[in-house]
């Protein structure tokens, strides 16, 4: 039995599937099961919860073989709160209920002169500590910045606008997240492994945040400007939106970390390599996303 957490989210839903096309016995920990496919809700088992909650995690971690586990995307009050400490129940359900194999999702950075002072990365990074504390096997997908952030601004980008801190020439890897969720099921699949390890999941090309903007502009025939801002102006943003001083500080502190070269560091010699490119996933993804807007908002 495999047990599925966030299997409605951006990497989790890819991640059912792909385990259910290969057959695999699958139990789902989802918040809201209404979500779920229809196509998808004969095929897995359900527990209905939170993943964070202790209750929740050891019905559903009772008699797993794997867990594919990801902390969701939720704000709290610091970056240890939204990731180690959310991740305590799981530990202890993973401990006692002798699962054997964990694929958890986290970031880049691990062994790098950044992992301690990378925000919420560091927290991401910290929570594969717990989980690798309890001496299961675990592989740790670990991610730079997903391609499907800009679903996040379509308003901004269908007024041509794409803000950001980082340089705009930087070049940075950049991941979809359907080619995560390619390489967590493979690893969910095939259990032939063993120990402690990340696994970087790298797209095709590194990218800058000024590439990604032309490309967005060649794809939709829009004219798109990535607006280089301070990383004051976008902590006040962070903040004004409803994150907590030390939680918006958290994402400064990770992108910074970016910028000065972190995600860089990853050997693409020994990374999953993604197979989509960002054009195409802006084709995919992203264009009938802005163009849904438009009709919306017209």
């Amino acid at each position: 039995m495999i047990v599925v957490t966030t299997p409605t989210g951006n990497i989790g839903r890819h991640v059912v599937r792909h385990l259910t096309e290969a057959s695999e016995p699958v139990r789902v920990v989802a918040r809201d099961p209404a979500k779920l496919p229809h196509d998808l809700r004969d095929k897995v088992k359900v527990v209905t919860g939170s993943h964070g909650d202790a209750a929740t995690v050891d019905k559903a971690f009772e008699g797993a073989d794997a867990v594919f586990w990801l902390c969701p995307p939720s704000p709290a009050s610091t970056p240890a709160a939204a990731t180690v400490d959310f991740a305590r129940p799981g530990a202890e359900a993973i401990r006692r209920h002798g699962v054997r194999h964990v694929v958890a999702v986290t970031t880049l950075g691990r062994g790098t002169s950044w992992q301690e002072h990378a925000g919420n990365a560091t927290g991401s990074i910290h929570m594969v500590d717990l989980l690798r504390s309890t001496g299961v096997a675990i592989r740790g997908i670990a991610l730079p910045a997903f391609m499907d952030n800009a679903l996040r601004m379509v308003g901004l980008l269908c007024d041509g606008r794409m803000p950001g801190p980082i340089a705009p020439h930087k070049k940075l890897p950049h991941t979809a997240a359907r080619d995560s969720a390619a390489a967590a099921a493979g690893l969910l699949i095939n259990r032939n492994w063993s120990g402690q390890e990340d696994v970087p999941v790298l797209g095709p090309e590194d990218l800058s945040y000024f590439d990604l903007a032309v490309i967005i502009s060649e794809v939709t025939g829009r004219d798109i400007q990535y607006q280089h801002q301070t990383y004051e102006a976008y902590k006040e943003a962070a903040m004004a939106s409803g994150l907590t001083d030390a939680f918006a500080q958290g994402f400064v502190d990770m992108l910074r970390a970016k910028e000065e070269g972190m995600d860089n560091v990853a050997s693409r010699a020994k990374a999953f390599i993604g197979t989509t490119t960002f054009r195409q996933w802006v084709i995919d993804e992203l264009q009938p996303a802005m163009a849904n807007y438009n009709v919306a908002n017209t």
